[in-house]
C-alpha cells in the first residue's frame, strides 16, 4: 500500500494534480500549487459539499476578508491560545511541531502523550526523561515553547490584522446581519469556503499539513436549551463508527450514539452523519472513515465537545488515521467574546408559549438630577439608560458632542417590577462542522487509486488507474478518433463541443494507440471513453468504454451526450446499455 501511495505522488505531478510552489526557486514548505486536473477536482469536491451544506441544508453562503484586524483575535482567544508546542535542537538549529514530531519519529510512545493539553514545562521534562533527542543530529532539545501560528501583518502603516487561521470568525462578527437574514429564526447556518493559514515551523506532509489551505465551515447557530435538530429523526438509524475520548470503539446508529449519552448533543450526531454521507460520495472508502472524540484536555478553547472525521491514508510512507473534518460543538464561547469586546447585542429571542408573569429589574433614570445637570441633553441620557440591561458596568459613561461624560449613580437606580413577557434574550450556541479541503482531496486520490490489470489491447502489463467518484472526475469523457481519416476526425471534435457545450467537461484526444489513450484517461479518471472509428462514418453509432469495467457499448451518436449525462446524474448505469 505504501508503494502504491509513492506511485500515486508521481501521477499527481506528472498529470497536473499538484505542484510544488516556486518550484523553479527550489520550493518553498508548506505551499502548494494546485494544476489544472487538481484545481477541477478540489473545485468538483466543493460543489458537492455546496450542494450538502448549502442547498439541501438551505443554509447562507458568505464571503468576508481573509485580513482580520487584531481586536478580532483578541476576543476570540486566537492570540492567547492558537499556539503550537514547539521543539527546537540547538546544535542544528531543527525546529519540530512536537505532536507532529511523535507521530513521525517516536510513534510508539505518541499515543502515551496528548501534547495539545501540555504546558511547556510539562513537555519539556517528559523529553527529558525519555531520553527524546534530535532526530537530525541526535543531540538534546531545548526548553520546548509556544509558537502563535497566526501570520501578523498590519493594515495601513499601524493598524495590526492577522491572516485568518479559521474562517468561522467572519461569520461571528455578522451575527446580527445573519440573524436579520433569517428573520430572527433558530437554527439557521452560515457557511464560507476560502483559504485558512497557518505559520507552520516544519511542514512535513505535503497536502496534509500547508501554511495556505482550503477550507470549507458552517457555522449553525442554535438554541443551547434544546438538545434536537431539525432532519435528526431522518438520519436516527445512519451507522458510523466511533472512537470515544477513553478510546472505545463503537460501531452504532446516531440515535443509539446520542441515546447512550456518547455523542451529547443531537445537532452534533446530525452533521457527523452528513459529514459521513458527503465523504462517501465523493469516494472516501467506508472501511478507512472513523470519528473520533477529542479528550477533554485536547479541545480547542472553545469548544464543549468535538468529533472529528478521520480517514486513513498513507502519509510518509506509513499508515495514518488523519484528522480531515472537525464537527465542534463551540457553545456560546465566540458570540460572548464579541458581545464583551464590543458592546453590541449578539443575542436572539425566545418566544414563549404564552406570555408570563415575572419580575422583571430595570434601570430607572433620577430625571430631576438628570436635566439639572445636562439640561438639554437629558432626554439622551434618560434614553441611554433605558436601554442597559443588567447586571450594569462599574463605570456607566455616555458620549455627547463627541466628549465622554460620567453617570453617577445617583442619577438612576434598580427598581423591580411585575410584567408580562413574551420571550427571553439569550446567546445562541454553535455547532460548527469545518472541512479541510487540501486533506479531503489527497484522501480521495489515494482511495481512489489502484494499478489496473493488463488488458486487450494495452501497451503494458499495468497502467495507473483513479476510479473517482464520476461526479467529481476533472473530466467526464473523452472523445477519439481512431484514425485520422475518413472524416472521423471532424466527427469526434463535433461530439466533443456537442458535449462541452452540454455542460459536461470533455477531453479530445488524437495522439497514440487506442490503448496508451485509454490509460491516459484512466490515469486522471476520466470515466467514459467515446471512440469514433469506422462504423461510425457508416451508421452514425460510437463505441461507449466504462473506466472502471472497461466494459464497452455501441450507441447512436446523437445519443451520447444524453448517455454520459445519465450515466454521471446516476438516472443509468453502464450495465443497462446494449453491450457489443
Amino acid at each position: 500500500m505504501a508503494r502504491a501511495a509513492f506511485d500515486l505522488e508521481a501521477v499527481i505531478r506528472r498529470r497536473g494534480f499538484i505542484w510544488r510552489s516556486f518550484e523553479i526557486y527550489g520550493g518553498t514548505a508548506g505551499l502548494y500549487d494546485y494544476g489544472p486536473l487538481g484545481t477541477a477536482l478540489r473545485n468538483n469536491i466543493i460543489s458537492v459539499w455546496r450542494r450538502h451544506f448549502v442547498h439541501q441544508e438551505g443554509f447562507a453562503e458568505i464571503d468576508t476578508p481573509n485580513l482580520t484586524p487584531h481586536e478580532v483575535f483578541l476576543a476570540s482567544g486566537h492570540l492567547e491560545k492558537f499556539n503550537d508546542l514547539m521543539l527546537e535542537c540547538p546544535s542544528c538549529r531543527a525546529v519540530f511541531k512536537a505532536d507532529g514530531f511523535f507521530e513521525e519519529f517516536y510513534p510508539d510512545i505518541a499515543h502515551e502523550i496528548v501534547v495539545d493539553a501540555m504546558t511547556p514545562d510539562e513537555l519539556s521534562e517528559f523529553v527529558t526523561e525519555r531520553g527524546i533527542l534530535c532526530s537530525t543530529c541526535e543531540n538534546p532539545f531545548k526548553p520546548a515553547y509556544e509558537f502563535n501560528l497566526m501570520f501578523r501583518t498590519n493594515l495601513g502603516r499601524e493598524k495590526t490584522a492577522y491572516l485568518h487561521p479559521e474562517t468561522a470568525q467572519g461569520i461571528f462578527v455578522n451575527f446580527q446581519n445573519l440573524y436579520s437574514y433569517h428573520r430572527e429564526k433558530l437554527p439557521f447556518g452560515a457557511v464560507q469556503v476560502g483559504k485558512g493559514f497557518r505559520n507552520e515551523i516544519s511542514p512535513r506532509q505535503g497536502v496534509i499539513r500547508m501554511r495556505e489551505f482550503n477550507m470549507a465551515e458552517a457555522e449553525v447557530f442554535v438554541d443551547p436549551e434544546v438538545n434536537g435538530y431539525p432532519g435528526f429523526e431522518a438520519i436516527r438509524d445512519t451507522e458510523f463508527v466511533l472512537l470515544d475520548q477513553f478510546g472505545a470503539f463503537h460501531s452504532l446508529t446516531a440515535g443509539e450514539a446520542v441515546d447512550e449519552s456518547i455523542i451529547c448533543h443531537k445537532a452534533l450526531a446530525y452533521f457527523m452523519t452528513r459529514t459521513q454521507e458527503f465523504l462517501l460520495e465523493i469516494g472516501i472508502d467506508p472501511t478507512r472513515l472513523r470519528f473520533r472524540q477529542h479528550q477533554k484536555d485536547e479541545m480547542a478553547h472553545y469548544a464543549e465537545d468535538c468529533w472529528d472525521a478521520e480517514i486513513q491514508m498513507i502519509i510518509n510512507e506509513r499508515e495514518s488515521w488523519i484528522e480531515c473534518v472537525g464537527i465542534a460543538n463551540r457553545s456560546c464561547f465566540d458570540l460572548e467574546q464579541h458581545m464583551e469586546a464590543t458592546g453590541q447585542d449578539l443575542r436572539a429571542f425566545r418566544l414563549f408559549d404564552e406570555p408570563v408573569e415575572q419580575e422583571v429589574e430595570r434601570v430607572k433614570p433620577n430625571l430631576p438630577l438628570i436635566g439639572r445637570t445636562f439640561r438639554q441633553n437629558a432626554g439622551a441620557v434618560k434614553e441611554y439608560l433605558g436601554s442597559l440591561e443588567l447586571p450594569l458596568p462599574d463605570t456607566i459613561e455616555i458620549t455627547i458632542d463627541g466628549i465622554v461624560q460620567p453617570i453617577p449613580p445617583e442619577m438612576y437606580s434598580i427598581e423591580k417590577t411585575l410584567e408580562k413577557v413574551s420571550g427571553v434574550r439569550f446567546v445562541p450556541g454553535v455547532i460548527e462542522p469545518s472541512f479541510g479541503v487540501d486533506r479531503i482531496f489527497y484522501a480521495v486520490l489515494q482511495h481512489s487509486y489502484g494499478v489496473g490489470k493488463q488488458r486487450e489491447g494495452a501497451d503494458d502489463d499495468a497502467y495507473n488507474l483513479l476510479r473517482l467518484v464520476p461526479g467529481i472526475a476533472p473530466v467526464k469523457a473523452a472523445i477519439f478518433p481512431l484514425f485520422n481519416r475518413d472524416g472521423m476526425i471532424d466527427l469526434a471534435r463535433t461530439l466533443t463541443q456537442d458535449l462541452i457545450d452540454g455542460g459536461i467537461a470533455t477531453a479530445y484526444d488524437d495522439s497514440g494507440s487506442i490503448g496508451k489513450r485509454y490509460a491516459r484517461m484512466d490515469e486522471i479518471g476520466t470515466p467514459y471513453c467515446i471512440t469514433i472509428d469506422h462504423q461510425s462514418i457508416e451508421d452514425g453509432t460510437a463505441t461507449i468504454r466504462d473506466r472502471d469495467t472497461t466494459g464497452q457499448a455501441r450507441i447512436g451518436i446523437d445519443e451520447v451526450s444524453v448517455f454520459v449525462r445519465d450515466l454521471l446524474s446516476g438516472v443509468r448505469s453502464f450495465p443497462d446499455l446494449t453491450p457489443l
